[in-house]
C-alpha cells in the first residue's frame, strides 16, 4: 500500500506595513542627498511592495538600479515576505 506525504501547508507571511517604512526612513537620507525621496504606496497581500520614487529619482536614468539593488535589496533583507519592490 502507497502512502502520499502531504507536506503542511505554508502560512503567508504578512508583511509588517510599520516596518517597510522604517526601513524607508532609514533610506530617505542618502536618497534626499541626491535631490530625490521615496513614498510608500501600498503592500500588497503577495509581499509586493509599491512606492513612488520622487524628486530627482523620479526622472533619474539610474531609478530602476536605485529601487531594485537599494530599496528592494534592503526591504527583503529586514522585512520579512516582501518578495518584490515596484515603483507606482
Amino acid at each position: 500500500m502507497e502512502e502520499t506525504l502531504q507536506t503542511p501547508a505554508t502560512e503567508a507571511v504578512v508583511v509588517d506595513r510599520d516596518k517597510v517604512q522604517e526601513v524607508l526612513n532609514m533610506l530617505r537620507p542618502y536618497l534626499q542627498a541626491d535631490g530625490g525621496d521615496v513614498e510608500l504606496i501600498d503592500v500588497t497581500a503577495e509581499g509586493v511592495v509599491q512606492v513612488r520614487l520622487q524628486g530627482a529619482c523620479g526622472t533619474c536614468p539610474s531609478s530602476t538600479y536605485t529601487l531594485k539593488m537599494g530599496i528592494e535589496e534592503q526591504l527583503k533583507q529586514y522585512v520579512p515576505g516582501v518578495t518584490e519592490v515596484v515603483s507606482v
